[in-house]
């Protein structure tokens, strides 16, 4: 992935671990009360979803700047790289304060999304590339927008705040492409996404390393 490695801190929270499950009548099931305010399942999830997304958007954005065939798919690769970087940085900061344990793999689901986008060439990578993004992003915006409505977490509160900057601008860029097939991703954007693996005891982070010149806007507080 390129990024460089950190030490896991130990942490205790995770969909897999908690013994609880999803259920979307409840999402305001509290599993903890740190001092920044109760922390639910939702918010918690929320957390653990922004991860998993950088941790496949970001290769993602690689592939783009080597193999997209037009100036605006590598310019959405730069966004990629670049909003992913800031936004797991920030995901990572909340995650230590809220001891919510992050996942260094995405979901088989976005493993998938990057073996095919590895296996595509030319105008085909750039058409899936763009379609696939549309549609995860679309699906996290309306993650983003529900957590941000109900938690009573102000760290959780903060970090969609940047998830959601950071995702419109996703969307934003690859819709530039003008080779997004809107069908196809309305379509995948209804596919429910899957929880990525809890990470190996005792494995070090993956850190999604930023450009040398990043534009991206500078992590919100989240204290």
């Amino acid at each position: 992935m390129g990024g460089a490695l950190v030490t896991t801190l130990g942490s205790l929270l995770y969909p897999s671990m908690l013994g609880v499950q999803r259920v979307s009548g409840e999402p305001e099931l509290v599993i903890a009360h740190p001092a920044t305010g109760p922390l639910t399942q939702a918010d918690r999830d929320f957390v653990v979803k922004l991860r998993a997304a950088g941790l496949w958007e970001y290769p993602v954005g690689q592939m783009a700047l080597k193999k997209g065939t037009t100036k605006a798919v590598r310019t959405a690769g730069e966004h990629l790289i670049d909003g992913d970087a800031t936004l797991d940085a920030a995901d990572r900061n909340a995650a230590g304060q809220l001891n919510i344990t992050l996942p260094n793999q995405p979901s088989a689901q976005q493993q998938g999304f990057v073996t095919r986008l590895n296996g595509d060439s030319g105008k085909q990578f750039d058409t899936d590339m763009a379609t696939i993004l549309r549609a995860t992003n679309g699906q996290m915006l309306a993650t983003i927008a529900s957590v941000r409505t109900t938690t009573r977490n102000s760290v959780v509160r903060a970090l969609a705040n940047l998830a959601n900057q950071t995702v419109l601008d996703h969307i934003t860029v690859v819709e530039k492409t003008g080779v997004v097939d809107f069908d196809q991703a309305l379509s995948l954007e209804t596919t429910a996404p899957q929880t990525p693996p809890p990470p190996a005891a005792g494995q070090p982070q993956v850190v999604l390393t930023p450009p040398a010149h990043s534009t991206a806007s500078p992590s919100p507080s989240v204290r």
